[in-house]
Order: C-alpha cells, then sequence, then structure tokens
C-alpha cells in the first residue's frame, strides 16, 4: 500500500494533467501479433518482491487481515506460474524486519541477483481520512468502497526507465484486456502527498519517483498494487481463485512479451561480455 495518515488537501476531482509517453509500434505489434519466441526463458531472471514484511506488515484489510498476507499469497502463486512458463529462475525476494530498513535491504537483495525485472507485489488502501468505520466479525475496522482497481508504478529514476515503463504499460494492457480497471483516485487532490501523474492513461502507469524499490535497482523494476483490500467488495475478489488466475495471466503474459522484446539487448550484452574475457 502507498497511502498513509494524512489530511485531505480538497473533496475536488480535479485530475493532473496526463503525460503521454511515446511508445514504439514494435510494442503494439508484439501483443497483437506475436511472433516465435525469441528469448531463452530458462535465463531470463524474474525477482517477485513480496511487499512489507511481517513485522512491518503495510495496509489492513476491511476485514483485519494484513496486506502482507495477500502480497505474499500472490506472489508464490506467481511465481508457480512463472516458473511453470519455463522462467525457471525466478525468485521469490521475502524481507523482514521493520518498514524503513527493509526497503534498502529488498534493494540490496534485487541487485545481488542479476535480475531481469523487477516486480514488487503490493495491495492497495486510501488514506485515513477516507476510511469509514464499521465492525467485521466483533472487531472494530475501517474500510472505503469509493475506490477500487489496480495500480502500476515506475521510478523515473530507475536507471532502466524506458523498459520500466515498457513492462508497466504491457502489464496494465493484459489487465485492461482480462476487464480489470486501475484505480483513478491517485490523480485526484483528496490524496493529499500521494497524489500521483497519470503517465499512461490507457495502462493505468503513475509516476512515484521516490519508491526505494524502483529507484534503488538496478534492472527494469515496477510496483504492482493488484487491487484494493479496504474495498469490502474487492477484497474478497482478491481471494478468489478467479482473480488469482486473471491476475496470473495477465503478468505471464507481460512478462513473456517483454522477455521477447528484451531478446535482443540481453543478446548483445552477451556478446559484449564474452568479447572482453577473450580480450582479456
Amino acid at each position: 500500500m502507498l497511502t498513509a495518515s494524512i489530511v485531505a488537501l480538497s473533496s475536488l476531482i480535479v485530475p493532473l494533467a496526463v503525460v503521454e509517453p511515446a511508445w514504439p509500434k514494435e510494442i503494439e505489434q508484439a501483443r497483437s501479433q506475436p511472433k516465435p519466441s525469441t528469448c531463452d526463458r530458462s535465463q531470463f531472471r524474474v525477482v517477485l518482491d513480496v511487499g512489507h514484511t511481517v513485522d512491518a506488515p503495510g495496509a489492513i484489510s476491511a476485514r483485519n487481515v494484513p496486506e502482507y498476507d495477500f502480497n505474499l499469497r500472490l506472489a508464490k502463486y506467481l511465481e508457480r506460474r512463472l516458473i511453470e512458463d519455463g522462467f525457471t529462475k525466478t525468485v521469490l525476494l521475502v524481507t523482514g524486519g521493520r518498514a524503513r530498513p527493509s526497503l534498502f535491504a529488498r534493494a540490496a537483495k534485487a541487485n545481488g541477483l542479476s535480475a531481469n525485472l523487477l516486480v514488487s507485489i503490493h495491495h492497495d488502501s486510501v488514506p485515513d481520512s477516507l476510511m469509514e468505520s464499521w465492525e467485521f466479525e466483533g472487531k472494530q475496522s475501517h474500510f472505503s468502497d469509493r475506490f477500487r482497481g489496480y495500480s502500476i508504478f515506475v521510478s523515473y529514476e530507475n536507471p532502466h526507465l524506458d523498459r520500466s515503463l515498457l513492462f508497466g504499460r504491457l502489464l496494465g494492457n493484459e489487465l485492461k484486456d482480462r476487464g480489470l480497471q486501475y484505480a483513478r483516485q491517485y490523480t485526484q487532490p483528496i490524496m493529499g502527498r500521494y497524489q500521483r501523474k497519470l503517465i499512461d492513461p490507457d495502462a493505468g502507469v503513475y509516476r512515484f519517483d521516490e519508491l526505494i524499490v524502483l529507484k534503488g535497482t538496478q534492472m527494469p523494476a515496477v510496483l504492482f498494487e493488484a487491487g484494493s483490500i479496504i474495498n469490502r467488495e474487492e477484497e474478497l475478489v482478491m481471494n478468489s481463485a478467479e482473480r488469482l488466475d486473471l491476475i496470473s495471466a495477465s503478468l505471464r503474459a507481460a512478462v513473456k512479451t517483454f522477455c521477447n522484446l528484451s531478446a535482443p539487448i540481453l543478446r548483445a550484452r552477451t556478446g559484449n561480455s564474452a568479447t572482453r574475457s577473450s580480450a582479456r
């Protein structure tokens, strides 16, 4: 979850200006007219970062379940399905400790894995000022049924910004093709200091430069908010096998396309490394 306790700046609904990125036509062609795979999946490493920790579990759902539990469940499912697809070097990154120290620890761990892509798995909430109270199973809890949907974030401080944006857009389009909508509240003034610039209005990709897990990693990286667990209806949906399958299918399709589009870059790097080694 990216939100915390804030004071709402306004209840007005006024979206930020949208920045339209320039995307090569090859991306759309790769999705609509897939060619035989040029990617060696067995050598392509995806890091699935489980957002938050046991000690700092993130948001609490409308039914009092820690966000970390949702993140771990989804990440484990994605790991298993990616390995089944041939991405056998996929790594599940689980970090312990308190909130801020764990952020630097997870970035350092990811950088030591020689990964080709990092996806940080999260589930969303809203600022405290937007929550309402209710009682669930005899316990006081909070909810907000006002907002729902997934969100994808990239940092412009990531050294592989273009490819981070590429994967974010691929993932967002796959989710959209399967009937999901992205969360639109991040463009609204009511989000206060968590208001973000929407950089792809079709795929639901936002800019968030300060995220350590994105700006501190040395590979293309996105943070994926899979859905809202503070929305009472969507929390139940996020627990369903159908939604797990839908998200899994979307992410796996995006990874496959991203791997194919990255293949020329990876081959060039391998060739350059071999040339340097032979010259020694």
